[in-house]
Order: C-alpha cells, then structure tokens, then sequence
C-alpha cells in the first residue's frame, strides 16, 4: 500500500463468536447461559473431541480439541452443563445466511472456514463499517460476531481475537511491534506450539525476536522457503489478496477415533486400508488422481505423528491408494496402543 491507499484499502477478518454452541443456543433457547459442549454424538463416554465449547464452558478450562472425557470431568461438578452431538447441516444452513449476508457490502469477501471470512473493502472509516456488518449479522441471523481491521490479512486476523467478544480492533503495520512485539511467537497466526518450541531452540521467544531472526536461520531449521515465510510472520507481512474464487481442496481425509485402542499390526492394517478405500471414494467423486498419501496416528493416551510419502504416479486406483497407505503403517511404533487414525490423499490440481 502507498500512504494514501493505507487510509482506504483495508482488510476485515469476521469471526463468529462460539458459533458451534450459538446455533445450539438459537435451536435450544433454553440452553441460554448454561455451559454447552458440542462433539461427536455427545456421548461423553466415546472417544471424540470437543468441536467447540461456549463461553460459560471455557471457564471451567474446556477447549475445542479435548477428548470430551477430560471435558466431562472439568464439568462433573456443573450440573447445569449440557453435551451436544454435531450437526453440520444445521451450522452449514447457518455459516451459508451470515456468508449469504456479507455478500450485501461492497466488497470482495473470501470465506475460510463456517465461521469466518475475510473482506477486501475500501472505506474511509473501517471501524463504522465494521459495526455495521456486525449489526446486520445479528440482525440476519441472530448471531454475535468480532471484526478484526488490518492493512493485510494476517494483521487482520491477529486483530479480531483482541476484539472478542463482539468487538472491534485495528492492527497495522504502524503499532506491529508495540502490540506483538513482546507477545509469544505461538501469538501469531500460523505459528504453532510445535513451531514455537522449534524456534525456541534458537533463542527465539518473542515476535520481535522472531523478526530479527537471520533467514538462513529460519532456512536451516523449517527449509529455505518456509524458514524465511516464518521471518515474515513476525515482521507482519502478508501480501497474499483478499480473494472471491470459491476455496478447492487439496486433498480429502478420513480418520476415526476408536473405542477400544487397536493392538495388533492386523487390526491397525485392515483400519487403514478401509480408511483409504473411503478416501479413494471421495477423489473418485472429484475426478481428480491422487499425488500423495499421508497418514496420522494418534497412540494413547494422547500422542499424534504423521507420516507421508508421493506415489509412484497419479492415480485414482483404490488398490494402489489402500496398498500406499498401509505401506506407511511400517514407520508407526508397533509396542504402542492406537487410539486413532486418519488418511489424507492429497490431488492434483483442478
């Protein structure tokens, strides 16, 4: 951006504030305050995950991604707290009305998930505009949102979680470092805790530290490109657009949690191979040959790896697709216990 564009081009990163257990709340009025949980069928005795918890619940310490056991016992005490199975139509219907509704602004809106997107405006007063679309989410479909304003997307993003809930912040490039500088890497979007203990290897802690990180030592630890992707991170460069093409895939994945851990080289085989043959089935509808298989294991009680390998060459051959993915059960820890497994078949283009 020029500095007179910098007063007129912005980005907005909307965000649905606990979406999941809103649209349980809109369905279950009566749920109102109480702590709601969402996961697999609600049954808090399966091996599932949290999809998502409401505020009321993440006082208590529950969080998306924890086995709704452990979510059970934070909540024992809670007899008010309610688990609910997932139902993607219903938050599909509703992600669809509120995308349905950004699409009424003058702007490019890319969607990126059911619950956020990002749009490319041009305002003189992006704060306005913001309350404006948060007024007409809520008024369109009952729903809360947070708007983040950048001058890219990454800042955008990074400053919609210092407006929740149901608010409004700006970052720009102009208080980057007196925002994030002092912050944890793992504050950043795209930087993970497992990046972040990477990075700590090398002294690095903070943001600002991360900044002035040497590239060839971001290189020699995460590879030449995205080592110096990272550097840029925390510089708070993003020049990737704000862009309406519909989102392809780039691959399709299944993957199940098990009731009762698989043991044997046997059962953890016939698992993958039937996990692939679904996914071969998903490529098959898309008419797109797979170029990669990986596969994710997760060994109780918690622990995940995973692993991957190119095939030979394209292909939508199940046999293949089943025979590559079994393949990959040779690097797993055979004396361990799993608990869950997933295969990704990665494509080529469209």
């Amino acid at each position: 951006m020029t500095s007179s564009e910098a007063t007129e081009r912005w980005v907005l990163h909307v965000d649905l504030d606990e979406f999941i257990a809103a649209v349980e709340r809109l369905r279950h009025p009566e749920l109102r305050g109480r702590p709601i949980v969402v996961g697999g069928r609600g049954d808090t005795t399966e091996r599932a995950v949290v999809s998502t918890a409401s505020y009321e619940a993440r006082e208590y310490g529950v969080g998306s991604g924890m086995p709704l056991r452990i979510a059970a016992r934070k909540l024992k005490n809670v007899p008010e707290a309610v688990f609910l199975p997932v139902d993607q139509e219903a938050y599909s219907t509703a992600s669809e009305s509120v995308m349905a509704t950004l699409r009424t602004f003058d702007a490019v809106v890319e969607v990126i998930g059911w619950d956020e997107a990002f749009l490319g405006v041009i305002t003189d007063d992006p704060e306005r505009l913001a309350q404006r679309i948060r007024a007409a989410i809520l008024r369109e479909t009952h729903l809360h949102s947070s708007v983040g304003i950048g001058d890219n997307k990454l800042r955008a993003k990074i400053a919609t979680g210092f407006g929740k809930p149901r608010g409004v912040s700006r970052l720009t490039a102009h208080e980057w470092f007196a925002v994030m500088g002092e912050r944890p890497t793992d504050a950043l979007w795209g930087i993970g805790t497992r990046t972040a203990k990477r990075l700590a290897r090398h002294g690095i802690h903070t943001v600002q530290e991360l900044a002035d990180a040497p590239d060839d030592v971001l290189a020699g630890e995460f590879g030449p490109k995205v080592g110096p992707w990272i550097g840029e991170i925390g510089r708070g460069v993003d020049t990737s657009p704000v862009s309406a093409q519909p989102w392809i895939a780039r691959s399709h994945s299944r993957e199940t949690t098990y009731q009762r851990n698989l043991v044997t080289r046997d059962e953890i085989d016939d698992a993958v191979r039937t996990l692939a043959g679904r996914v071969a089935e998903d490529i098959r509808a898309e008419d797109r040959p797979g170029v990669r298989v990986a596969l994710k294991v997760r060994y109780a009680p918690f622990e995940t790896h995973t692993h991957s390998a190119p095939l030979a060459e394209p292909t939508l051959d199940p046999i293949t697709l089943a025979a590559a993915a079994v393949a990959l059960t040779d690097r797993l820890d055979h004396t361990r216990e799993v608990r869950l497994l997933g295969v990704r078949i990665e494509m080529t283009p469209p």
